[in-house]
């Protein structure tokens, strides 16, 4: 079959089409010259199904993109953000202190000055975890995992309670206590005269206070 013959046909299709849906028929394009590939160059044929069909294509990268971009944004499992408030542990935070009767805020502080958030965190001498619990003091807490989070967090603020109700609610000793030990506190009568000590406690005071 000739293009012209074929032309015709594709007419008379139309002229059917627009009886039965009652629109008006598009006219038939003029004869075009064949593309190197065949196809037909007038673009209302098999090149304006490419371009739409490339179209397509360009929107659903694009699409596929800002996904990947928005996912990426996210924070991925299990790694901390930290923050002022705690980052993604903020909720285990408030919650241990509450328990307990601590100060949040405090408390928020006490656990970034640890740790720095980091569930991983880890001292020379041994001290592990969110709140930096030594293997003893933690065995005597009850925490048989201190990089647990919600296990370290529910340690740390038992043994601040613990040390509050040993120097009568005093936050400065207790904190005291918490980094160079109660025996210490006890033989100076308040915050040792250890520049860590000092240094820590009115950091996290200092912060909180503010």
């Amino acid at each position: 079959m000739s293009i012209a013959e074929v032309t015709s046909r594709v007419a008379e299709l139309q002229a059917l089409v627009a009886q039965a849906t009652g629109r008006t028929a598009v006219p038939a394009p003029a004869t075009a010259p064949l593309g190197a590939t065949g196809t037909a160059t007038t673009g209302t044929g098999t090149g304006s199904a490419a371009s739409f069909a490339s179209a397509l294509t360009t929107a659903s990268a694009t699409t596929a993109a800002s996904a990947t971009t928005t996912a990426s944004a996210a924070v991925p499992a299990g790694v901390p953000t930290g923050g002022p408030d705690g980052g993604r542990y903020a909720g285990l935070i408030q919650a241990a202190a509450q328990r307990h009767g601590v100060d949040p805020q405090i408390f928020t502080n006490l656990v970034r000055q640890e740790s720095g958030f980091d569930p991983t965190a880890g001292s020379p001498a041994g001290a592990r975890g969110l709140c930096q619990l030594m293997p003893g003091t933690a065995r005597a807490l009850g925490v048989t995992d201190v990089t647990d989070p919600a296990q370290s967090l529910e340690g740390g603020a038992k043994y601040l309670r613990q040390q509050l109700d040993r120097f009568g609610g005093d936050y400065e000793k207790a904190l005291a206590a918490y980094n160079a030990g109660p025996g210490a506190v006890q033989r100076h009568g308040g915050v040792p005269p250890y520049a860590e000590t000092q240094h820590y406690v009115s950091t996290i005071l200092g912060t909180a206070r503010a």
